[in-house]
């Protein structure tokens, strides 16, 4: 390993310390999608709109309450349906019969 390769290493280390002990300005959150937001937009409830993408109603309450975040491919998906419900919806019905 080169020196410098090292040495970010370490600093990102330092920073990542710093994040977790409150130096805000050292570190970042990427924050996910605003699941209830989006489920808010197709005006369904909970079990609806997880029958609907296929998914338990647990893990969609587990999303809306900030327990576990989407992994990529359902972040995509829920882009889908936040830029365009119903468009959305309907591609994922005719997908699934």
């Amino acid at each position: 390993m080169k020196d410098e390769d090292f040495k970010g290493l370490v600093a990102g280390l330092e920073d990542a310390i710093a994040f977790v002990q409150g130096d805000a300005a050292k570190g970042r959150v990427a924050a996910g999608p605003d699941v209830k937001a989006i489920r808010a937009k197709t005006r369904l409830s909970q079990a609806k709109f997880a029958a609907k993408l296929r998914l338990p109603v647990a893990t969609l309450q587990d999303w809306e309450q900030n327990r576990r975040s989407p992994d990529a491919p359902a972040r995509t998906l829920l882009g889908m349906v936040d830029a365009d419900p119903k468009a959305a919806l309907d591609l994922i019905e005719r997908a699934t019969n």
